[in-house]
């Protein structure tokens, strides 16, 4: 079979640091974090008060008021990521090519804000008053539907539902989909917009989230002194393009997509298998579909959570897939300034590794202070690094232990 290079022509974003792409990636390279004290919810009912919340997004600026009122929030942000991304790279979908078009957008739980609301109402007024748009405003799919409709892309429409390797694996599914041939061009990324009662509640009780109470200091990833992670909130779009579709426009390109791997873990619900076995096994499946030698890598942009295993076993992981180089490359979390993004999280770290690449940027991990015992690599510490980025892993990995790495390269 006569594969298909696979290239990035388009970006877009909504995140706690930006809504768009420049914004996002200016206050990544100063090492600003957009962590801040939760409003969506009362602080005071829970143990946590700290939150990365989308700020100053108006969803008239990308749809028609009357099709936003029919989307919950994780639903918006990726047609807003959406409509950024194609802009950015001035594909256009038109009746000649929409068919080789197609829409691959992850999302790990869905309308959550939507949920609790219907069911307030449900409980005080009956299920007559219920929103008969309650179903599709909460399954997670329809980010990528509502995308399909507004932008009128008919090819392959899905959406991997993965926990918090979500964005990762629907990249890595569009850049397979285009490079088999099956479309010409992906609209791909992860959005998620879980801010909500239930959500704190149930991070709160099973003991996952930070309980540092200083905004600015609470995401922590890699440090001895992390104690959780910093839920967000937003989108991050990446256009896929077949080479020759790129090329025949004259499109601008800024990377190019070279691997794709994934794995189980096979081990436990939440906690990832020790040592990092999953996710070193998703790295190095990466690495080989890329066809290129471990050394080659220069930046890891790591999963990177700010919780006790994650950080540990994902070092550990990094170790036994690149022996000694592990300690000539770079690491970093940028969950450290955006939070944790859950179902977004690949989709807008896959924008910051394209980023990285464009502009030979090390984003840093901020808030590293005190190393911790056998977390001992180059974790890019609190401030950002000018270097030469050729090849860059970007690493997810959610609850069900689902475990996701991209390899994106500058393109030549």
């Amino acid at each position: 079979m006569n594969e298909k290079r696979v290239v990035v022509t388009g970006l877009g974003a909504i995140t706690p640091l930006g809504n768009n792409v420049e914004t996002l990636w200016s206050n990544i390279k100063e090492g600003k974090s957009g962590i801040d004290y939760i409003t969506r919810v009362d602080k005071d009912e829970f143990p946590v008060s700290v939150a990365a919340e989308v700020t100053d997004f108006d969803p008239s600026d990308y749809m028609e008021k009357k099709e936003a009122r029919k989307m919950d929030l994780f639903a918006q942000y990726a047609v807003a990521a959406s409509d950024m991304a194609l802009k950015d790279s001035g594909l256009k979908i038109t009746d000649e090519n929409a068919e080789r078009v197609g829409v691959w957008i992850g999302c790990g739980i869905g309308g959550m804000d939507t949920y609790e609301k219907q069911v307030r109402r449900f409980i005080d007024k009956g299920y007559k008053r219920v929103s008969p748009f309650f179903v599709p405003m909460l399954i997670p799919d329809m980010a990528a539907g509502q995308v399909s409709i507004q932008t009128g892309a008919k090819g392959i429409n899905s959406c991997s539902v993965t926990a918090c390797a979500s964005g990762t694996n629907s990249i890595g599914d569009a850049y397979k989909a285009i490079e088999r041939g099956d479309v010409d061009a992906m609209i791909a990324g992860g959005t998620e917009s879980p801010l909500t009662n239930m959500a704190f509640a149930g991070f709160s009780s099973m003991k996952a989230l930070s309980l540092n109470d200083d905004p600015k200091t609470a995401s922590r990833p890699f440090d001895k002194n992390r104690d959780g992670f910093v839920m967000g909130e937003g989108a991050g779009i990446l256009i896929l393009e077949s080479l020759e579709s790129a090329e025949a426009r004259g499109a601008k390109i800024y990377a190019e997509i070279i691997g794709y791997g994934a794995s189980g873990d096979a081990y436990h619900i939440t906690a990832p298998a020790k040592g990092g076995e999953g996710a070193s096994r998703a790295m190095s499946d990466a690495i080989k579909d890329a066809g290129i030698n471990k050394e080659e890598v220069d930046y890891i942009n790591a999963h990177g959570t700010s919780t006790s295993m994650n950080d540990l076993y994902e070092t550990e992981a990094i170790k036994t897939v690149f022996g000694d180089h592990a300690y000539k490359l770079s690491v970093s979390s940028t969950k450290s300034m955006t939070g944790h993004l859950l179902g977004a999280a690949g989709g807008v770290e896959g924008v910051l590794s394209v980023k990285s690449i464009q502009d030979n940027i090390l984003p840093p991990t901020i808030n590293y202070e005190t190393p911790d015992e056998g977390i001992d690599l180059d974790y890019v510490p609190n401030q950002s690094r000018e270097e030469e980025v050729n090849t860059v892993l970007s690493n997810s990995f959610g609850f069900g232990g689902h475990n996701a790495t991209l390899v994106f390269r500058k393109f030549k």
